[in-house]
């Protein structure tokens, strides 16, 4: 089981003194799977803006006391790129327009069209998140952690750190492979932060989150009138990567037609809004991840040849968590430390028994499932974590069986020391083997005798005695 943060909807704030038409247009965008919350005036709206903090805004430009245009001033102090859009009737359209110029997203009019408020708030919730990435790689320029840091202290990741600096100086397109969680957004990241494009911007776009019909004018934007809806030019994301990088994240998802318009985007670094006539000339970095080979792809009829060696200039390899396990312990005791400062907790750290259920695990997730198993457990923990708070104990237990360690204890003092026949030695390794076993899935079952028996495929009977036996009833107990 990977761990997942829950995906949240995002929040519209509508601010209208007529109940009717918040009524309707909270209707309409809760349909779209839409958080809505409502305010009957816009010191209201202010409020719960402050207090709510909506991922967008649809706001009447007539109330009164405070109107639409100065109660979005207000939000703009408290958030200044939270997308505005405001309603207005056919007679107050000038205003309207004087209001985009002043920073509200864009308008729309009475009676409105329930297509043309969806599509644009869409492109609003998409513009600014794309403006909040954005400033967040800015604002973390001068104050950058090294992937060492990030990622852990061992040979793998210093490996991987080299490769890093080599390539970052330089504008080689580089293909990142990965598991999933594994850190390929770190790395893009570092190589952009790293890179002589580290003023400008980082653009992170998930390929297989964009529907088909809509990649292309998400890539390079479209002008206005292209298609029903487009109301207004907008820059793709290409052009919001202007002079900075670009993350083509999971790029095996892109269909084959947009597949031939991105390489010969690659090729001429000039692109073409949707509806455009004109090519526009952009100076950007492509970095593109994936978890399966490109090779293997282009074998299978998935994806372009041609594309493919465009892309393939330098590849950057990032090792699943399960082998390097020496980053294991670095890396949750960071989290417990990240956690405990989120949560205001004083969880010390991990008892014996949860540092080896989290270096035995395998890891599916990677590091983002090591991250939300820490951050549970720190929320479940009083002082110290302890086995019972890791939700992945069981996980290698091949449902239900104990395996085996692969190697005895087998030493060859037992001939010349204590003359032991290969019947004796077999015989002492089998009960050093068997002992080590029952102490493990006790220990696994916190000292629970019929679970224990249970796991191992004995009975009640039988583990009492090998207990008594081996002497390890008083250890476990204990």
């Amino acid at each position: 089981m990977t761990i997942k943060n829950d995906v949240k909807n995002p929040k519209i704030l509508i601010v209208d003194d007529e109940k009717g038409m918040c009524f309707v247009l909270a209707n309409l965008l809760e349909k779209e799977n839409y958080d809505i919350i409502t305010a009957s005036n816009g010191g209201a709206g202010i409020d719960l803006a402050q207090r709510e903090k909506p991922d967008a805004v649809i706001m009447d430009i007539r109330m009164p006391q405070i109107d639409g245009i100065s109660a979005m001033n207000r939000m703009k102090e408290i958030d200044n790129v939270l997308p505005v859009i405001l309603i207005t009737a056919y007679g107050n359209i000038d205003s309207a327009v004087q209001a985009v110029k002043l920073g509200a997203y864009d308008y729309i009019t009475k009676p409105f069209d329930n297509q043309k408020v969806i599509i644009t708030l869409r492109n609003a919730l998409t513009e600014c998140k794309l403006k909040r990435e954005i400033n967040t790689f800015r604002s973390n320029l001068n104050n950058k952690i090294s992937l060492t840091e990030l990622m852990g202290p061992s040979d793998e990741i210093k490996r991987l750190v080299s490769q890093v600096n080599r390539v970052a100086p330089t504008n080689f397109t580089v293909v990142l492979y990965g598991e999933t969680g594994s850190g390929k957004e770190l790395v893009a990241s570092a190589i952009h932060d790293l890179s002589p494009r580290s003023a400008f911007g980082f653009v992170e776009i998930d390929c297989g989150a964009i529907p088909e019909t809509l990649i292309e004018s998400e890539f390079f934007g479209y002008e206005k009138g292209a298609f029903t809806g487009a109301e207004s030019k907008k820059e793709g994301y290409f052009e919001l990567a202007s002079k900075g990088s670009l993350l083509l994240d999971e790029i095996g998802n892109l269909p084959m037609l947009m597949q031939s318009k991105l390489l010969r985007a690659l090729e001429s670094f000039q692109i073409r809004r949707l509806g455009g006539k004109k090519c526009a000339k952009i100076d950007f970095r492509v970095i593109v991840a994936n978890n399966e080979r490109l090779g293997n792809l282009v074998s299978e009829g998935k994806f372009r040849n041609d594309l493919f060696h465009r892309l393939d200039e330098f590849t950057i390899e990032i090792p699943p968590l399960r082998k390097r396990k020496e980053d294991i312990i670095y890396l949750a005791k960071r989290f417990l430390d990240l956690t405990n400062k989120e949560l205001n907790k004083k969880v010390e750290g991990f008892s014996e028994e949860a540092i080896d259920c989290l270096l035995n695990y395998d890891w599916p997730g990677n590091v983002r499932e090591l991250k939300n198993v820490v951050r549970r457990a720190v929320l479940l923990a009083n002082t110290t974590i302890n086995l019972e708070n890791l939700p992945i104990k069981n996980k290698n237990s091949n449902s239900g069986k104990y395996n085996a360690p692969a190697n005895s204890d087998f030493k060859l003092e037992m001939i010349h020391e204590k003359g032991f026949s290969l019947k004796g030695i077999v015989k002492e390794n089998v009960s050093q083997i068997e002992k080590k076993i029952i102490k493990d899935v006790l220990k696994l079952t916190g000292g629970n005798k019929s679970k224990s028996a249970r796991i191992l495929g004995i009975d009640n009977k039988t583990i009492i005695y090998k207990i008594k036996d081996y002497g390890i009833g008083l250890t476990i107990d204990n």
